[in-house]
């Protein structure tokens, strides 16, 4: 007899597996060729029990979903399979997707409570997570809760609340866990609850039936330490509830007793609508965000039912920092100490980049790999001195030795950066242990500045191919060339190449490894890891307590301090220790040794965190547990056999002690008694993704060969698709897929539907010795948008058109000292459009470069890059900047000039400057676009054309023709406007 089907979803290739996601039953049930998701003819298929129909609602970084067993066949039952083509299935696919979230609730299922409450105290951060759902229907429901949480958090708790009984997580040894859900795993069921999604984010997922009128209530605890990189710490929150929810709130309480020193944030889905439901309050120590959005407020429009909320929510901030020891801090008998000084000046580095230009390198990764190398480069110190090493299956050195970072050689190496081509194998072994060897070489030969800090960063996108290829072998070679002389980076390129190889090959030698994501963006992810790296500060640092004072301290030696960063120590205070908790860090500046001094009092430290009354108390001890577990297992990636299982033991003791998911740990979720088993929720490795390629954009379902004449659907990404395409999927297959009544040489023709022929055409016509051709009028030439309006504040002319027909080079657009902002900007005459357009403000120091690819923002050597048409709301001290869904990038500050970038795709496509309030100018404003708001003089119209006039500035004479032009400072499609055009 066969086994009733599972109620069970599966995340797979075949098309008609995604079905089930969509309120659709499988196209097949059976194995074999019928399972690729064609239909090739009808037949009846039995149905003993069929997969639920699940309809997903996302919450904040979480989604519901929902199954009615009524509106499901019965056992028995049969049910006719219809022949079917892929291109009816992906509109049907598509069409399916837009509407499941405005039916969702007619299914019954209702969100009507999800709040987020996140308690940071001294960067750790507690996050509570809680959904309250009402099954509305008649019918019993399938509920999923889904969450999106850091992969650097641990998951500390879960739990459900069905009809009053609560049903709880259980966190256990991995291996102890495993035979829980064996039995899951043996029937092919994925057993696992938390799997990685994007970059930084991993999904927590569990489902469970209501009843009718049933309301469960789900909570998912989870805490992390947030990490100071480039100079801020930053704290992310997903929202993505895909349905109206009457309560939603969510409240960020953040107490650091160092003072804040500044504090933004910024959101992917913010609209001005919204930011009313924002509010940001702060003192010295103390701030509290907190979003509580009203129904009308979540809605995309009025007449729609659909939820604006649809992505990320980052808060950032920093706290004040002095030369000093740093900050201690108490709390509960457990101490931490964070070290950061300010000030110091950063020490000469000795740089060797080693370059992976093998076959598989090519096209766009070594593309961006080109263009982040010529940007590194012109970011080297003066006192720097650095070398190139590029790998395929032999390596070969720029130059023989190390030269300092002077203007002419930084040309030079920039040169060669951009003629880098990538072909053949990948000898990772050879190429490593050349760039060990150029700084022996000049070790020896005392060229290295003394007190200069040596760096080795490695990258490659693949595994070894040529050489030695033994990975361990490599390992072990680099580590006895590098003898700790040195520190070694790794990049890993994409998801073609071993990540633990590469980890413990830099944990070995001080160094880290980084995954860089194959994106638009791959460049700036380079660029940003060297910033990370750009400004050593301190050598050899080593912290110090009395040891009658403390125990059981983490790591207390670091090789390097970099500009940006933070060292973290903890420890417990020993009891009956002294009343002062004293500290001396020791570490090498440039040409000296240098000791920092601090102490804290007990007494005095452990009442600050006893007045807030929203602080997480406790949380140092879990704060200690958390970091110690984290060194723990970076410990155990380098240490040998036997020092592995010792550190795994102790870090598997304070995972279980402290309720952490930890890659050594596992959380059992309990279901009521009938439902399906247990599941498990394990932390996901980095090196799981290896061969799962992420992308940033728009999910969509692709149809493209198989290699057997057939077709199939994946998921994919797409960065823009036409309108219909967005409604309802890309078009189907150019060849149809093969059936009964097509044969594999048959193709269906293109048909094209031609215009009404006008009447009387044949009038008359001897149409066997006649032949008439129809002659269509040529249209009219599209009127193009200019590169530039600007609003003549004052003028009797309201718009100036101005058309850049020489090629200039670097552009200086606008200056204005007073306002403190420069536009500046290329203009490629041969294309008729701006390659890029920059901002940079003074205060806030903040820097915006636009291109026709992104908009990338820079903020204290922090990069991030944000993709046209992606809305965006960020708020920082002085400046709010906002995207909406049309591509208009502004630029706001009180009392100053509006800056707006656009990506046009009207007629004249490509970058766009807009000026709003440009009446704050001040006196001294310049530039080519900023001359025009000086003293400007306009002539009489000439005695012969009165649509031509002469403008004076500045003592030039420009010569100005009245045109009509497209407006495209209100988006698409423009209007028509007569404005004054001249040329520059």
């Amino acid at each position: 007899m066969q086994e009733p089907f599972s109620r069970t979803l599966f995340l797979c290739q075949n098309p008609s597996s995604h079905l089930p996601l969509l309120g659709l039953p499988p196209l097949s049930h059976s194995p074999g060729p019928s399972a690729q998701g064609l239909c090739t003819s009808t037949r009846e298929t039995p149905i003993k029990r069929m997969p639920m129909w699940p309809q997903h609602l996302e919450g904040v970084g979480w989604s519901l979903a929902m199954a009615t067993k009524s509106s499901l066949p019965g056992p028995g039952a049969k049910m006719k399979t219809p022949v079917c083509s892929y291109g009816i299935m992906l509109v049907l696919l598509s069409l399916l997707a837009v509407l499941q979230a405005t039916t969702a609730l007619k299914n019954g299922i209702d969100i009507y409570s999800l709040t987020v409450d996140s308690k940071v105290s001294s960067r750790f951060a507690h996050t509570v997570v809680t959904s309250r759902v009402v099954n509305k229907a008649e019918t019993v429901q399938e509920a999923t809760f889904q969450m999106e949480l850091p992969k650097k958090a641990f998951i500390t708790n879960f739990s459900m609340i069905i009809d009053g009984v609560t049903y709880p997580g259980n966190i256990k040894e991995k291996v102890a866990a495993q035979k829980e859900y064996s039995a899951a795993v043996a029937r092919g069921e994925s057993a696992g609850l938390v799997k990685a999604t994007g970059r930084n984010m991993e999904r927590f997922q569990v489902s469970v039936n209501v009843a009718p009128e049933a309301k469960v209530t789900f909570e998912l605890v989870y805490e992390e330490l947030l990490k100071r990189r480039l100079g801020v710490y930053e704290l992310l929150l997903k929202v993505q509830p895909k349905q109206l929810v009457k309560h939603l709130q969510m409240d960020i309480h953040i107490f650091e007793p160092q003072g804040i020193s500044f504090l933004e944030t910024e959101s992917t889905f913010m609209t001005n609508e919204l930011a009313d439901a924002l509010t940001v309050s702060q003192n010295m120590t103390k701030a509290h965000i907190r979003f509580k959005p009203t129904l009308s407020q979540q809605r995309k429009s009025p007449e729609q039912q659909d939820t604006v909320l649809n992505g990320n929510f980052i808060v950032r901030y920093d706290v004040n920092r002095t030369v000093s020891g740093g900050s201690i801090q108490i709390e509960n008998g457990y101490f931490v100490h964070y070290f950061a000084p300010e000030g110091l000046p950063t020490i000469p580095k000795n740089v060797i980049f080693v370059i992976d230009q093998s076959g598989s390198m090519a096209g766009r990764k070594i593309q961006q790999t080109r263009e982040a190398l010529i940007k590194i480069v012109d970011d080297l110190g003066p006192k720097d001195q650095f070398n190139l090493v590029c790998f395929n299956e032999e390596a070969t050195q720029w130059k023989p030795s190390l030269v300092p970072a002077s203007a002419e050689n930084m040309k030079e190496a920039r040169n060669f950066a951009a003629g880098i081509m990538a072909r053949g194998g990948t000898n990772i072994n050879d190429a490593v242990l050349l760039a060990v060897q150029l700084l022996e070489r000049a070790n020896k030969q005392e060229l290295l500045p003394a007190g200069s800090v040596s760096l080795i960063i490695l990258l490659t996108d693949g595994d070894p191919t040529v050489g030695e290829t033994n990975r361990a072998n490599i390992q072990k070679n680099v580590q006895e060339a590098i003898s700790g002389q040195c520190s070694l980076f790794c990049l890993g390129f994409g998801f073609h190449v071993s990540y633990a190889f590469l980890e413990k090959l830099a944990l070995d030698n001080g160094g880290l490894a980084r995954r860089i994501y194959e994106d638009s963006d791959s460049a700036l992810q380079l660029q940003d890891f060297y910033q990370e790296v750009a400004n050593p500060l301190l050598m050899k640092v080593a912290f110090e307590y009395p040891s009658n004072a403390v125990e059981e301290v983490t790591q207390d030696n670091f090789r390097l301090l970099f500009k940006g960063s933070e060292m973290v120590v903890a420890g417990k205070l020993r009891d009956k220790g002294p009343d002062v908790l004293s500290a001396k860090v020791r570490g090498q500046l440039h040409l000296q040794n240098i000791t920092f001094q601090t102490e804290a009092s007990v007494a005095e430290k452990e009442e600050e965190f006893r007045s807030p009354k929203y602080i997480f108390h406790s949380f140092m001890e879990r704060l200690w547990a958390y970091l110690t577990i984290q060194q723990l297992l970076e410990r155990a990636v380098s240490a040998s056999d036997s020092e592995k299982q010792a550190l795994e033991t102790r870090a598997l003791s304070l995972s279980l002690n402290y309720s952490f998911v930890t890659p050594l740990t596992s959380m059992v979720v309990t279901k009521p008694e009938g439902q399906e088993e247990s599941r498990v929720a394990e932390k996901p490795m980095e090196n799981e993704n290896r061969h799962r390629n992420i992308h940033v954009g728009q999910s969509f379902f692709r149809s493209h060969s198989t290699g057997d004449g057939r077709s199939r659907i994946t998921a994919g990404t797409s960065e823009r698709l036409s309108s219909f395409q967005r409604r309802f999927g890309p078009p189907g297959p150019l060849h149809p897929p093969r059936g009964p009544f097509l044969p594999d040489h048959m193709l269906l023709p293109d048909i094209s539907l031609a215009p009404p022929v006008p009447e009387g055409v044949f009038h008359d016509m001897d149409l066997r010795t006649k032949e008439t051709i129809i002659m269509a009028a040529p249209p009219p030439a599209p009127i193009q948008a200019p590169p530039v309006i600007l609003p003549l504040p004052g003028q009797s002319v309201d718009w100036l058109c101005v058309d850049i027909k020489r090629s200039q080079g670097l552009m200086k657009l606008l200056s204005d000292p007073d306002q403190g902002v420069e536009v500046t900007g290329q203009y490629e005459t041969e294309k008729a459009q701006f390659a890029w357009i920059e901002v940079t403000f003074k205060n806030p120091q903040l820097q915006v470069r636009a291109s026709p690819e992104h908009v990338v923002v820079t903020r204290n050597r922090r990069s991030t890059a944000h993709k046209w048409k992606e809305t965006l709301f960020s708020v920082i001290p002085g400046l709010k900047m906002t995207m909406d869904s049309a591509g208009l990038l502004l630029l706001t500050s009180p009392d100053k000039v509006t800056i707006g970038l656009l990506s046009w795709d009207g007629p004249g496509k490509g970058l766009r400057l807009l000026l709003q309030d440009t009446d704050r100018f001040s006196s001294h404003v310049g530039g080519a676009l900023g001359q025009f708001y000086q003293d400007v003089l306009w002539g009489p119209p000439a005695a012969a054309d009165d649509n031509k006039r002469t403008l004076r500035v500045q003592g030039h004479d420009h010569p100005a023709t009245r045109e009509l032009k497209l407006d495209y400072q209100e988006g698409l499609p423009g209007r028509e406007i007569s404005c004054w055009s001249v040329e520059l």
